[in-house]
């Protein structure tokens, strides 16, 4: 008798793993489902944003192809940046926009997995680039001699690829491991895209070890490529201080400007999200911040440039009437 009880405990809790890992085969993004009466006008609003990123976006890679006086390094990587900023948004943004329309946040399981590896992978392409334009700069402006001999187009061609391929095999092999943990209970992820933080607090059993990986792979792609950055405009800052006033100083203040202002949008906001304390912190707040750099960084960065850039300003009035 008690060896038919023990049995039948065993059935049960087969039972009960195989509806967790049934209910488990779908996720649900709450969103802003917390502000039932401002759906339709976020989703006014970020469908605006959408268009604004898309054509502003579209239009530095535009004119830094076709207008000559753009065919430099710089706007090489310029251009590239544009790019990645309209795929980086095109992975979270729509997907919001029709929960959004159709007020249900469903996604399945291989689909939060794929959105998620695509964010991670292009979130570390993004950490990368702005490190390699930061470089560009430091040498144009500490070493303007060397400048094409060291900034040759292979070396162009072999920062980006180097770029938008090196957190590849970590990225892929990050999400496999966030989606190889155990989910249980709840389904619902209290956030409008697929990403670590919210995906860990769904995960059954002891996940410390996984949070550690988690800041180490943060440490790798954000505090690394972001010293590198502060390293170069440490560099940057002592040669323009050693140039007499009124003999490039500003052009070159104005060359590092708009990079170091899209830098601390994208890096502030990125490393409050991941590399912060886990804390009780209400879970607004961080979708919130999130908002900074996965939406309104790609939307300031065409602003921010064509603001700041004579040249892109100049370029931007040729196709205008």
């Amino acid at each position: 008798m008690q060896s038919r009880n023990v049995n039948l405990e065993r059935e049960d809790h087969l039972k009960i793993t195989e509806t967790n890992l049934t209910i488990m085969m779908d996720f649900v993004l709450l969103g802003f489902t917390d502000i039932p009466q401002f759906q339709w006008f976020l989703l006014g609003i970020f469908l605006v944003i959408y268009v604004i990123i898309l054509l502003g976006n579209g239009t530095i890679i535009l004119i830094t192809r076709v207008d000559a006086t753009l065919q430099t390094p710089m706007y090489f990587f310029l251009g590239n940046f544009s790019f990645l900023e309209i795929c980086y948004v095109s992975i979270t943004l729509p997907r919001m926009l029709m929960d959004l329309c159709t007020q249900k946040g469903t996604i399945s399981f291989l689909t939060c997995a794929t959105q998620m590896c695509f964010f991670l992978m292009l979130g570390a392409t993004e950490c990368f680039l702005l490190a390699v334009m930061a470089y560009d700069r430091c040498v144009a402006i500490c070493d303007p001699l060397h400048y094409p001999l060291v900034i040759c187009p292979e070396v162009c061609i072999g920062l980006v690829v180097a770029s938008w391929i090196g957190g590849v095999p970590v990225q892929i092999g990050q999400t496999c491991q966030i989606f190889s943990l155990p989910f249980c209970g709840s389904n619902t992820i209290n956030h409008f895209f697929c990403d670590i933080p919210p995906l860990l607090k769904l995960a059954c059993g002891d996940i410390f070890v996984n949070e550690i990986v988690v800041y180490i792979f943060g440490i790798m792609f954000v505090t690394v490529p972001f010293l590198l950055i502060l390293g170069f405009y440490i560099r940057i800052i002592s040669t323009i201080l050693k140039l007499p006033a009124n003999t490039g100083r500003t052009k070159a203040v104005s060359t590092c400007s708009s990079h170091i202002t899209v830098v601390l949008l994208f890096y502030g906001s990125a490393t409050v999200t991941y590399l912060k304390p886990k804390s009780n912190q209400h879970e607004g707040i961080d979708k919130l911040i999130s908002l900074f750099y996965t939406i309104l960084t790609p939307m300031f960065n065409p602003i921010i440039y064509s603001l700041r850039n004579k040249d892109v300003r100049k370029a931007i009035g040729k196709f205008l009437p």
